[in-house]
C-alpha cells in the first residue's frame, strides 16, 4: 500500500478535501498585501487636509474584507467536510489491512498495529498534506509577493535552500532507521501486554521513550539549525526593506508580514520530515503485508 494508490483510490473525496485546502491558504497568502493598502487608504486619508468620510478610498478595505471571508468561510466548510471524507477512507482501509493480516496469518498483535499504523494514512492526509499545502503557498506566495517589492528581498529568502537541501538530507538518513525501530517495537504492543509481566512492559515502554526521544533530539538540531538561517535572512531582508527602499507604511507592513510568514511556514519542516519518513515505513510494511 502507498499513499499514491489511496490518493488515486479515493480520488474524489481528496480532490474536494484539498482543493478547499488550497483556496483557503491563496486567500490566506492574499491579505497582507490588500490589508497593506487598507493601511496607506487610512494614513493617505488622515493626513490629507479637510479630508471627509466620503473621501476615503474604500475599495481596499471592501476587497480585504472579501478575501478575509473567502478564508475564513472556506475553512469553516473543509473542517466539516473533512472529517466526513476521511472517517469513511479509514473505515474501508483498516478494514482491508485487517482482512490481508488474517491471509497472511499474522499474529494479533502485528494485524492490530498495522491496522493503527495504516491510520498515519489518514493523519497525513488530513493534517500534514494540507501542511504542506500550506508551505508551498506560503512560501512561495511569499517570494513571488515580496520580489513585487524588491527583487533582492526575494534573493535573501531563497537561500534558505541551501542549508534546508543539506539539513534535511542528514535528517531524513538519521530519522528512517529510528522510525523503521520505533514500529519494529510497536508491532510487537500486543505480545507485551499479554505476558501480564509488568517488568516486560516497563522495557517496551523505555524502549520507545528511549526511541521518540532521539528522534526529537533531531528534531530539535533541524529546527536550531533552520532558525540560525532564517534570522540572518531577516535581518538580512529587514536591512533592504528599511534601509535601501522608500516604502509606505502599509508596504513595510506587508513585506513585514510576508516576511514572518516565510519564517514561521519554514519552521514546520522538520515536523513534516518526520512524518514522512515515518510514513514511509509504514508503507513498506503494508505493501509486505499485502504481499
Amino acid at each position: 500500500m502507498k499513499l499514491l494508490t489511496i490518493a488515486k483510490r479515493f480520488r474524489k473525496g481528496i480532490l474536494i478535501a484539498l482543493s478547499l485546502v488550497v483556496l483557503e491558504h491563496v486567500a490566506w497568502i492574499i491579505e497582507p498585501g490588500v490589508f497593506g493598502k487598507v493601511i496607506d487608504a487610512l494614513i493617505d486619508r488622515a493626513s490629507s487636509e479637510g479630508a471627509t468620510l466620503d473621501s476615503l478610498n474604500v475599495t481596499p478595505l471592501f476587497l480585504w474584507i472579501f478575501v478575509f471571508a473567502v478564508n475564513s468561510g472556506t475553512g469553516v466548510v473543509r473542517r466539516v467536510v473533512d472529517e466526513r471524507i476521511y472517517l469513511r477512507i479509514y473505515s474501508e482501509l483498516a478494514t482491508g489491512v485487517a482482512s490481508d493480516g488474517k491471509k497472511k496469518q499474522y499474529t494479533v498483535s502485528k494485524t492490530v498495529a498495522l491496522t493503527q499504523l495504516s491510520e498515519q494514512y489518514i493523519s497525513f492526509l488530513q493534517y500534514r498534506m494540507p501542511e504542506i499545502i500550506d508551505q508551498i503557498v506560503s512560501i512561495a506566495g511569499a517570494v513571488i509577493a515580496l520580489a513585487v517589492f524588491d527583487w533582492r528581498i526575494s534573493v535573501a529568502c531563497l537561500t534558505i535552500i541551501l542549508p534546508l537541501i543539506y539539513v534535511t538530507s542528514v535528517y531524513t538518513q538519521r530519522v528512517s532507521a529510528l522510525q523503521k525501530e520505533y514500529h519494529d517495537n510497536f508491532e510487537t504492543t500486543f505480545d507485551v501486554f499479554t505476558t501480564q509481566s509488568a517488568e516486560e512492559v516497563k522495557q517496551y515502554y523505555a524502549k520507545v521513550t528511549a526511541l521518540k526521544q532521539r528522534i526529537a533530539n533531531w528534531g530539535a538540531l533541524n529546527f536550531g539549525v533552520m532558525r540560525v538561517a532564517l534570522l540572518i535572512i531577516f535581518v538580512a531582508v529587514l536591512y533592504i526593506s528599511i534601509d535601501l527602499d522608500n516604502f509606505t507604511t502599509g508596504a513595510i507592513y506587508s513585506i513585514v508580514a510576508y516576511i514572518w510568514t516565510f519564517i514561521t511556514t519554514s519552521e514546520y519542516i522538520p515536523e513534516l520530515l518526520e512524518s514522512w519518513t515515518s510514513l514511509s515505513d509504514i508503507s513498506r510494511r503494508l505493501k509486505e503485508s499485502e504481499g
